[in-house]
């Protein structure tokens, strides 16, 4: 009982250490979306200029994502962590003192670095350090926490701006950044994987299978994972990045108002997560979750493209498309870890999770033509779409998903 006991202790410590980080990565996806009005206003920018911010951002984090996991493989994930954390700080400095879109570039490209780096890390942790019958629940909190920093972005950005100004907000980022990389210095205990016994496994399966360390990106559940992935954060970046501004053409909610539309999308996710984690731990059936929720979230959608639905329930289904992305996240994790071969986890975290990054990349680019062509409610009608193609990507994964290299 106390070997149990102790156990359980270690791996709470774990999840909440790489849970914490996961959710300031998530933290620093929004706090530039969430300037987005007063930086428009500052330096005259067009919503295909912001949107390109972001495009940057997400292709530089895909890069990197990729590049890292392999790193991750070779000397291990704590090294990494450290270094995407002290990166995310440098970019919101940046951002800080930043005296024209130049200068938001090189922020967005410090920040794309420092985040590239979290799927790798966070997974290699957690699929080494904490036991089996924990790993979804791990999954779900993992999830949550990111889900929390989407919301806290825009709450405390904007808040921060209202009373201060854009500036102030960014700084207050770089201090937030800050005290969290203390955080995890002084816990580094906790954060160690064994890179040697890693080592030994992957050259054990790899001398018994007669393949190589690139042999996994044969496995057709690795690249279906992958297409999820880029579709899922299309949709979800896109409407991070542009439903404030939509939902005032559309609508004619003010912009401030929609920013924590945002935040309410955020919180109904975490509140999904925590749903899903228990789901997909009972039902073990990911594709009848994910079709089930995105065929709901779809529909919601296209009823806020067309601009009948009355203002007091937008927040509401902004609340339940946030569930409903959430419920599905547990499941999609579980689902790449039955993909991943042994031993080269960071490998296969890195280029499966580089999809979420591309597709971060392609939404908000898109879009942004859209809005700037004064077309708002395209938004909405993309980003069903875009749900609809993930759809038939987890049937396949499911039925494919047992294959090893």
């Amino acid at each position: 009982m106390t070997v149990a006991l102790s156990r359980r202790a270690s791996d709470v410590r774990v999840i909440g250490l790489i849970s914490l980080a996961h959710g300031s990565s998530h933290f620093f996806h929004l706090v530039l979306p969430s300037m987005f009005p007063w930086l428009k206003d500052a330096f005259a920018l067009s919503y295909a200029e912001l949107g390109l911010l972001m495009s940057i951002f997400f292709v530089v984090s895909c890069v990197v994502q990729a590049a890292s996991g392999f790193l991750v493989d070779h000397i291990g994930a704590r090294p990494v962590l450290f270094a995407g954390v002290g990166l995310l700080a440098l970019a919101a400095l940046t951002y800080s003192q930043s005296n024209g879109y130049a200068m938001l570039i090189l922020g967005a490209v410090i920040a794309g670095c420092g985040n590239g780096v979290f799927h790798p890390v966070d997974y290699t942790l957690i699929n080494h350090k904490v036991s089996p019958p924990n790993l979804p629940y791990a999954y779900s909190m993992h999830g949550v926490t990111g889900y929390l920093g989407w919301a806290a972005a825009p709450a405390f950005m904007v808040g921060i701006t209202q009373i201060s100004d854009w500036r102030m907000a960014f700084l207050s980022a770089t201090i937030l950044e800050g005290l969290i990389l203390l955080i995890l210095w002084f816990n580094r205990g906790q954060l160690i994987d064994d890179v040697k016994e890693r080592h030994a496994q992957s050259h054990a399966d790899t001398r018994s299978s007669n393949t190589n360390p690139f042999a996994f990106l044969k496995l057709a559940a690795v690249w279906l994972c992958w297409i999820f992935f880029f579709f899922s954060m299309a949709s979800t970046s896109s409407l991070q990045s542009f439903a404030p501004s939509a939902l005032f053409s559309i609508y004619g909610v003010p912009m401030i108002s929609g920013s924590y539309f945002i935040t309410l999308l955020a919180l109904g996710s975490a509140g999904g997560v925590l749903l899903g984690g228990y789901l997909a731990a009972k039902l073990q059936a990911p594709e009848r979750i994910v079709s089930s929720c995105l065929s709901v979230t779809i529909l919601m959608c296209l009823l806020l493209a067309t601009g009948v639905i009355p203002v007091a329930l937008i927040p509401v289904l902004f609340c339940l498309l946030g569930f409903g992305y959430g419920l599905v996240a547990p499941s999609r994790d579980l689902m790449v870890k039955n993909a991943t071969p042994k031993g080269v986890a960071g490998r296969v975290y890195g280029v499966v999770y580089s999809g979420i990054d591309l597709g971060a990349a392609v939404g908000p680019f898109i879009f942004g033509f859209f809005m700037d062509a004064g077309l708002p409610k395209a938004l909405f009608i993309g980003i069903a779409l875009f749900q609809l193609m993930i759809i038939p990507t987890v049937f396949k994964v499911s039925s494919s998903g047992q294959s090893r290299v």
